[in-house]
């Protein structure tokens, strides 16, 4: 479906859970309950009704999707959905190494992990949880099973991880996993304070062998992410710059909250609840497009949106 602007919106974005079992400061997350979600049959039902309305892309998102028990029942619901064509997900890896072949075998076909630091100290003090291992054995375990392709996410603050920078790069010089660098967006207390934001011209500056990617028809040409490579590396590195390079007029999504509610811009307060006309198809279906031609022309960050409203509830 075109929105009011003419940009086609095919990328749908579902977070399944407020809940997630780390506690990163720039996320936002509180301690939350899991009531008021979507159950995996109103997740399916909703995703159909979106699929009839051109979306044919899906990620699944949280919090962190993975603390849902019925995960891999919601994947393979929308799996089956024929005008799907790719199933993603996002996760902080920790739960991983125990789901990565049922997810796979689930259908998802892409998978992001959300990985701030290579340091064991320093990603205890900005996750809360001296988890770092599980996170590379559930890197491994989706490289052992085929889980690809395998992206990691990171967001440089500026005097907590900056110094992380070029060891979170040699993992893409070291394996065929892709590094992305997002820059830090004002959902939380560090948010609001853009002298602690990196921005992607910090990182090509800082690291000036990196070149940029000619698309030549592929992935990359598609996605919201900057991409560079290297001479050696195995991977590519990419630069996500939605604070001082936003990309509103190339933004293809729509994002289902895990209430029911649909949110057509991250950086909008605008939301259209379809738990209230879920058991009307006719309703479904028109609620959803006039969700997606409503979708604003660009966020509204540098007006101070987003300093209340936590990340981990709208998915990211």
């Amino acid at each position: 479906m075109i929105d009011s602007y003419g940009r086609k919106i095919n990328y749908l974005r579902v977070s399944v859970t407020k809940k997630c079992n780390l506690n990163c400061s720039y996320c936002g997350a509180q301690n939350e309950s899991p009531e008021n979600e979507l159950s995996a049959e109103q997740i399916e039902k909703i995703v159909k009704a979106f699929a009839q309305c051109g979306i044919t892309k899906v990620r699944l998102t949280g919090g962190e999707p993975l603390v849902r028990k019925d995960i891999c029942d919601i994947a393979k619901r929308i799996s089956k959905i024929d005008t799907i064509k790719k199933l993603a997900l996002t996760t902080n890896g920790v739960l991983l190494k125990d789901c990565a072949k049922d997810l796979k075998d689930a259908g998802v076909n892409a998978i992001n992990i959300s990985l701030d630091t290579t340091d064991r100290e320093l990603f205890k003090q900005i996750t809360g949880r001296d988890v770092l291992h599980k996170v590379y054995e559930g890197i491994d375990e989706c490289e052992k099973v085929g889980l690809l392709p395998i992206r990691l996410n990171a967001v440089l603050i500026k005097g907590q991880n900056d110094n992380e920078a070029e060891s979170l790069i040699n993992i893409a010089k070291e394996r065929d996993i892709d590094v992305r660098f997002i820059e830090l967006m004002p959902f939380s207390r560090e948010g609001e304070d853009k002298s602690l934001v990196i921005t992607g011209d910090e990182i090509l500056s800082r690291f000036p062998f990196l070149k940029p990617v000619s698309a030549n028809g592929s992935d990359f040409e598609k996605s919201v992410a900057r991409y560079y490579e290297a001479d050696s590396f195995k991977g590519k590195i990419g630069l996500i710059t939605p604070v001082s390079d936003k990309f509103c007029n190339e933004c293809n999504r729509i994002r289902l909250l895990s209430d029911g509610k649909v949110k057509p811009c991250l950086g909008s307060d605008l939301t259209f609840d379809l738990k209230e006309v879920i058991n009307d198809d006719v309703m479904l279906q028109e609620t959803i497009k006039q969700a997606i031609f409503s979708k604003p022309m660009e966020h509204k960050f540098s007006c101070g949106y987003g300093q209340h409203h936590g990340m981990n509830r709208i998915g990211g």
